[in-house]
């Protein structure tokens, strides 16, 4: 032990030795021997499952192609906090990781193709990886994506990550078939679901028993149909047949593929026996239903986004979109932020800046559940009408114009207010009495008229103006 700890001292421990008497008393996370080892070898069903004859199965490209577009197609912004007594944000057009994240992350691909491809291996590996290209300041620069089947993840003897890369003769020029040692700062891992937090496990390697039965089942008609969907049959022949392989290769070649349904033509004495259809055969559409459903259970996708409507409604199918969004799309895009956060921030613009996937567009609905939700937030005040129109794409109105004013029903007031109406002052200032004026009638008399000073010998009323009208 003193020998090998020498040799690891001077740096020539060779690695085959290494994995020998490799001890340490840290906890080991490692994709060296976890998801992959599920992936080689048959499954239950004899068919060997792995990412690329799974991808053969249409439920399995449908789903994966639905996922990967959608997570692609949705924008993605960068954000910064304003700290101001409103708390709202604005896009950081100006960082220099929102060209990156939001329109190319490299010279050679779009932010969609990036996204899509990186969602693709995440699917099927488990894990996602990208390069992270970085110029002298530490700035992010280019975001190249790396295959996960050549990636692995280990620590070192004092317990930090690293990644380990094999190259190939297409990665680049420079490095043919070596290995190349990446930090955790020069790699963007975004993991799926896993056992030790570190790494993710292949969907397609924890689920192979369910996927082989599919590709079982699929080729099972592959071959039933070709050969005319008829099931074996039974000659009979009275005497010795002295070489039967050389009879049944020939009427196999007569009446079986492209000649099947002749008319067959039968020696003396020979009979034709035709086998049924079993019940198992029978079955054979409903197993590969059944299937769909399963595969479509693995990815959480709506059975009708694959082509599957049979349970589905005009009733219930916005439902289910709605639910693809919240409890399908949401997760992952999570995972997404989280991760570019974490990857391409440094530790103060963290608390500055933020990622963003916009998915307010999948919740829209329909026309008029949309209008119908508008009218509610302009009714009560947290909608204006700019803000409706920037959701609509529409142009916004001039401020001048009243674009940017909020809005509220008038029968609506504070709990403490209610009742209080008998004071509140009116139009003048003055607050309203309640309490009706005793009108009194003049003695008979013309000197206390005051305006002519004669007697007309009547009971004048003097004329007086009120609130509520003029008396007589």
């Amino acid at each position: 032990m003193n020998f090998i700890r020498l040799l690891r001292q001077k740096g020539i421990f060779m690695g085959f030795l290494s994995g020998l008497f490799h001890s340490r008393d840290k906890p080991t996370n490692s994709t060296n021997g976890s998801s992959y080892r599920f992936l080689f070898g048959g499954s239950n069903s004899d068919k060997a499952v792995n990412e690329r004859s799974a991808m053969q199965m249409t439920t399995v490209y449908a789903c994966v192609r639905i996922l990967s577009g959608s997570i692609a197609g949705l924008p993605v912004h960068i954000y910064k906090y304003k700290y101001t007594d409103s708390g709202s944000k604005e896009k950081a057009i100006k960082h220099p990781l929102y060209r990156l994240i939001h329109d190319e992350p490299n010279p050679e691909m779009t932010s969609f193709v990036f996204r899509e491809t990186l969602m693709t291996h995440l699917l099927l590996y488990g894990n996602a990886y990208a390069q992270i290209i970085r110029n002298g300041k530490g700035e992010v620069i280019a975001l190249y994506p790396l295959m996960p089947n050549r990636m692995s993840v280990d620590r070192d003897d004092k317990g930090h990550l690293y990644y380990q890369y094999q190259m190939q003769d297409s990665d680049a020029p420079t490095m043919k078939n070596g290995t190349v040692i990446l930090k955790p700062s020069d790699v963007l891992h975004v993991p799926g679901l896993g056992f030790d937090g570190l790494v993710g496990y292949s969907p397609i390697a924890m689920t192979k028993n369910a996927i082989g039965l599919a590709i079982a089942t699929e080729e099972y008609g592959a071959k039933f149909f070709a050969n005319g969907a008829t099931p074996g049959d039974i000659l009979e022949y009275p005497g010795t047949v002295k070489n039967p392989e050389a009879v049944r290769e020939s009427w196999k070649k007569g009446f079986s593929g492209n000649n099947s349904h002749k008319v067959a033509v039968l020696e003396e004495g020979m009979k034709y026996t035709p086998i049924g259809i079993s019940p198992e055969q029978a079955q054979f559409l409903e197993t590969r239903k059944f299937q769909i459903n399963e595969i479509a259970r693995i990815f959480r996708v709506p059975p009708h986004m694959v082509g599957d409507l049979e349970k589905s409604s005009f009733s219930n199918i916005e439902q289910q979109s709605l639910e693809f969004v919240k409890y399908t799309l949401d997760p992952w895009v999570i995972r997404w932020e989280q991760s570019i956060q974490r990857a391409l921030l440094s530790r103060d613009e963290k608390a500055a800046y933020f990622v963003k996937f916009n998915l307010e567009g999948l919740l829209r609905g329909d026309y008029q559940s949309r209008m119908n939700g508008y009218a509610i937030g302009r009714q009560n005040g947290w909608m204006s009408a700019n803000d409706i129109r920037e959701l609509e794409n529409l142009d916004r109105i001039p401020a001048e114009d009243g674009g940017d004013l909020y809005l509220i029903n008038g029968n609506m007031l504070p709990l403490k207010n209610a009742g209080a109406f008998a004071d509140t002052p009116t139009d003048d200032g003055k607050e309203e009495k309640t309490d009706e004026e005793v009108l009194e009638l003049e003695e008979p008399n013309g000197d206390q008229r005051g305006d002519a000073g004669t007697d007309t010998g009547k009971n004048p009323v003097p004329e007086r103006d009120h609130r509520r009208g003029k008396l007589v």
